[in-house]
């Protein structure tokens, strides 16, 4: 799909990959819809697109509020429009073992990213059905093809997403609507320092990936869209771990486990 002109909504805006492919977004000509809970870091993020020529808006909401969500959509459907490109970017959620995870926080977990996408999605998609066209892209973790010790919440909400993209992909199966799932590996940003004891979790095999920039994972964003592509994991060995995990499960499960750090 070709960016220009198109109405670009992206979830999590306000900061980190969000923010990244709303910019990366608004370069490739595209109109940029900002969705987060702080209007105060959108409204930056707008500012900084306006000032270069491009239209930004702002719609601070809580994804994990379904009645919100809704209120949001039909807002943006009465001032803007119906969106061509849906990002859904926006997910939280720390690393715990099962029992250091409270139920609240498990829900928490799957209300973004999961439920999030999974009401903006459905308030969305009846318009581009009319209209014809539109592209959805879903972001997810490499937790969402392989788990490890640790960060068990987590997991299941990106294997949520994951199940999301591909139940959206049969659906939509035989339209000009489609669906591309990005998968990126460790990202630099604010997540480990906002989550104490994360980082320790991280298995040793991840040594092996680069971490990647959130303007790197933007371009992927972007590229994914424009190429019409179904699934985008970066960084490339990563992408080759994933694939490899398809064919032979049980040596990729094993580097994991044997490398994950161990509970005292």
């Amino acid at each position: 799909m070709d960016i220009t002109g198109r109405l670009v909504l992206i979830t999590g805006a306000s900061s980190g990959i969000g923010a990244a492919t709303a910019k990366t977004m608004a370069r490739e000509g595209g109109r940029i819809l900002l969705l987060a809970r702080r209007r105060d870091a959108l409204e930056t993020v707008a500012a900084e697109i306006k000032a270069t020529g491009r239209e930004a808006w702002v719609y601070p909401v809580d994804l994990s509020d379904g009645k919100a969500v809704g209120e949001t959509a039909r807002a943006i459907l009465g001032e803007v429009g119906v969106p061509d490109i849906l990002v859904n970017n926006a997910g939280a959620g720390r690393w715990l073992p099962i029992d250091e995870t409270t139920p609240e926080e498990a829900v928490q977990m799957m209300a973004s990213p999961y439920f999030g996408a999974f009401y903006l999605t459905s308030a969305l998609l009846p318009g581009m059905r009319r209209r014809g066209t539109g592209h959805i892209v879903n972001l997810t973790s490499p937790a969402g093809y392989v788990s490890w010790p640790g960060a068990t919440a987590y997991a299941v909400a990106r294997w949520a997403m994951r199940g999301l993209h591909e139940a959206l992909r049969a659906e939509l199966h035989g339209t000009a609507i489609k669906v591309t799932l990005v998968v990126p590996g460790e990202v630099s940003s604010t997540y480990f320092a906002n989550n104490p004891g994360g980082e320790e979790r991280l298995p040793g095999i991840a040594k092996l990936y680069r971490t990647l920039s959130p303007e790197e994972v933007a371009e992927a964003i972007v590229h994914g869209v424009q190429r019409e592509q179904r699934e985008v994991i970066i960084p490339p060995l990563l992408d080759l771990t994933i694939r490899f995990h398809r064919f032979c499960p049980g040596i990729v499960e094993w580097a994991l486990l044997k490398t994950a750090a161990k509970r005292p």
